[in-house]
């Protein structure tokens, strides 16, 4: 059974920094697009940052120059360092990812979720 695994949320001072953590475990024979997506009280979820098998990138505009997702495929883990963070970057984050298990077709996963709390 494949599974979504965050950690390294927390808080944090406004201007501080983040890593957080996303690593996929079960029967996976391949795994396609990874992302981040954060969710505020009160509002929708939206697209942080995704990236590619092949490791190009995008990013909300809104993260632009301050958060940057990487990804490790031999330890099928996605990162996300978050620096100068602001007190509207709170939210919990999620991960996601396409992954086609070996017995069946592929499909996105979602992790339970990391908080991130920015105090100002």
């Amino acid at each position: 059974q494949v599974q979504l695994v965050e950690s390294g949320g927390g808080l944090v001072h406004s201007g501080e920094s983040l890593r957080l953590s996303c690593a996929a475990s079960g029967s996976i024979f391949s795994i396609n697009d990874m992302g981040w997506y954060r969710q505020a009280p009160g509002k929708q979820r939206e697209l942080v940052a995704a990236i590619t098998s092949g490791g190009s990138a995008n990013y909300a505009d809104s993260v632009k120059g301050r958060f940057t997702i990487s990804r490790d495929n031999a330890k099928n883990t996605v990162y996300l360092s978050m620096n100068n963070l602001k007190p509207e970057d709170t939210a919990v984050y999620y991960c996601n990812a396409f992954i086609r298990p070996i017995e069946t077709y592929g499909m996105g996963y979602w992790g339970k979720g990391t908080l991130v709390t920015v105090s100002s």
